[in-house]
């Protein structure tokens, strides 16, 4: 069980040196038993404290970590059930499948979109993670690995064969990009067991059903293999959707060891069609499946998945936020409009997306609201006239232009008359209280005389 903060604390120096950045040894423990810094911040805390604190405040669910550099992935490190209970830790992996007997056209084609899909949302660049090789007896599996590498260097990569020698020289051929080396059953625990030794990479298990699973992953645990990625073999989306949801439970309520691993499901072993693969990947991914392999990447089928990804994974105690400061959109000059709004990341890539789009180059101010929207941050008092003033006062704004004209939202018509007194000198426009329809109104903006 997870150590309390008073039973971490009996362990530290209690020394309240402030070394580890928090000022004394018991909120330093409170942090360490909420997950929120590690024991090895603590400078003075002995070996066997670290070890034994590390191994009872661990995740339920392992983390591992497959590839490296710009090419690695984690996995795991999950500590609840509910995103709103805390947060979940690491995305879920989206990997396109391709094997060693494919067409050479085929497999280029799926590599490079693998390489090249990327689509920004809201300041984030969203991407697939993973490449699966699958050993199908036509090719060289190490070759294949070589060729990922080459042509999708960011992605991290899974080796999949029943056979532990091919595996191995895939490994190898991998280099330290470590792969996640797939396929070990109760058949073959222990050439699985000594190949995990040898080569360091994470092992794949796969079940006839959920015990058979266990029972694999037991052995694996007795034979000192610490790294998995499990799959209880479902193969239907109700089997697949009910085995993750079994699998999370018991390693976060009941902290049962053979099930605490990240889980990988199939998709595209569930359906005939993209679409289809999609759309049982859209449930797998908000029930807790780690890794989710797809038998190709198509920019309408990878998007709505990533997005339900960025919502997902989002903390949703921490709202995503731009940096308080002044945009230049489009080139503005001095005799450019002046819009604000707040700092909430959706809000602000709407905005300047419609200011973009309008061909009105503007100046775009970013009042810091702690990433509230417009009105929440107004209700909050994030948002006041006050504030707004200090923030135009302190900006620089007044150097960039001319005129001397603010344009709010117009949500924000309410405070217009507290604004106009607290920036005297400044005109305030009431703008849209919808971004859409700012170029229309940008078209028909002149400086206020």
């Amino acid at each position: 069980m997870a150590l309390t903060g008073i039973q971490i604390l009996g362990m530290l120096p209690k020394t309240n040196c402030g070394e580890c950045n928090i000022p004394t040894c018991l909120a330093f423990a409170m942090k360490v038993a909420a997950g929120q810094t590690e024991i090895e911040t603590c400078p003075y805390v002995s070996d066997e404290a670290k070890e034994t604190i590390g191994a009872a405040n661990a995740p339920p669910i392992r983390t591992i970590k497959i590839g490296a550099g710009d090419a690695e992935f984690i996995a795991g490190g999950e500590t609840c059930l509910y995103r709103h209970d805390k947060r979940f830790e690491n995305q879920t992996g989206l990997a396109v499948m391709i094997a060693t007997d494919e067409d050479a056209a085929e497999v280029d084609a799926k590599l490079k979109r693998a390489n090249d899909i990327v689509i920004e949302r809201v300041g984030v660049m969203m991407c697939n993670n993973l490449v699966a090789v699958k050993d199908a007896g036509g090719g060289d599996l190490a070759a294949m690995a070589k060729k990922v590498i080459e042509m999708a260097p960011k992605q991290a990569i899974i080796l999949m064969s029943d056979n532990v020698e091919s595996l191995k020289a895939g490994a190898e051929a991998c280099g330290d990009n470590k792969p996640l080396l797939y396929g070990a059953t109760a058949d073959n625990v222990d050439d699985f067991a000594a190949l995990a030794k040898d080569t360091g990479c994470a092992i794949g298990v796969k079940g006839k059903n959920m015990d058979d699973l266990v029972e694999t992953t037991d052995k694996l645990i007795a034979a000192g293999v610490k790294d998995m990625v499990i799959d209880t073999g479902a193969r239907t989306i109700r089997g697949a959707y009910e085995d993750n949801i079994v699998a999370r439970r018991a390693a976060v309520k009941d902290r049962f060891k053979p099930l605490g691993f990240p889980t990988i499901t199939f998709p595209c072993e569930m359906a005939d069609d993209l679409m289809m693969e999609a759309m049982i990947g859209s449930v797998l991914l908000a029930r807790y499946a780690a890794i989710t392999v797809f038998s190709d990447i198509q920019g309408e089928t990878i998007f709505p998945l990533m997005l339900e990804q960025l919502n997902i994974f989002t903390d949703p105690q921490r709202p995503m936020v731009v940096e308080e400061d002044i945009y230049p959109v489009g080139g503005p000059d001095e005799n450019s409009p002046v819009l604000m709004t707040c700092n909430f990341s959706l809000t602000y890539f709407i905005v300047s997306g419609e200011i973009e789009g309008s061909k009105v180059p503007s100046w775009l101010l970013i009042k810091d609201t702690e990433g509230l929207s417009v009105l929440t941050a107004w209700a909050a008092g994030k948002f006041g006239a006050d504030l707004i003033a200090m923030f135009v006062n302190k900006s620089g704004i007044a150097d960039k232009v001319k005129h001397r004209e603010l344009i709010i939202p117009g949500y924000l018509a309410t405070i217009q008359g507290e604004l106009e007194e607290e920036l005297a000198d400044w005109t305030i426009t009431i703008g849209p209280r919808e971004a859409g329809h700012l170029p229309a109104f940008l078209k028909e903006w002149k400086p206020a005389s």
